[in-house]
């Protein structure tokens, strides 16, 4: 069974997924790939890490860096899994380039180079927004590129965490 919630934050209203013991989904409201992957049964109700992931964000949103995160169950192909699992090594208050990504993962997999546009891709289907911190991926020169929860979000984000990007 999947659960759901809603969490309002200063940069619009997120839904929350989570199954029986991690969270599944992040999403803000309108972003792209909205919802995707929740499926049809699911139940509003508040369950222990969905409240976890209430007090992780109101943590982040006061400005500060949380010491801990809620569990993740992230669904996707081996390669997205891979990049999330980098972006999730994006200390609070940087940025990292696709490229960088992209290296880190190749150097991981043993091959001489990845397409940063595919790395791209998988950061873009990222289920779990903020707390997998796909907003901290930039262009090789620094300018903010793409984010699917939308450009103004991850200007908010990168300025909450005092990114010298952002």
């Amino acid at each position: 069974m999947r659960y759901i919630t809603n969490y309002t934050s200063p940069v619009g209203n997120i839904l929350l997924a989570a199954d029986e013991g991690a969270l599944t989904g992040l999403w803000f409201e309108g972003q792209k790939f909205y919802a995707r992957g929740l499926g049809r049964e699911y139940q509003e109700k508040e369950v222990p890490v969905l409240e976890q992931t209430r007090n992780w964000l109101d943590i982040y949103f006061s400005g500060t860096e949380p010491d801990f995160r809620p569990p993740l169950h992230l669904a996707g192909s081996a390669f997205q899994k891979d990049v999330w699992e980098i972006l999730c090594r994006i200390p609070y208050g940087k940025t990292t380039t696709y490229g960088a990504v992209a290296g880190e993962l190749a150097r991981k997999r043993g091959l001489a180079g990845m397409s940063a546009r595919a790395v791209g891709g998988a950061v873009a289907r990222n289920a779990v927004s903020i707390i997998v911190p796909c907003h901290r991926v930039t262009g090789a020169d620094g300018s903010l590129t793409g984010y699917a929860g939308g450009m103004e979000r991850k200007r908010f984000l990168l300025k909450l965490e005092k990114t010298q990007t952002g």
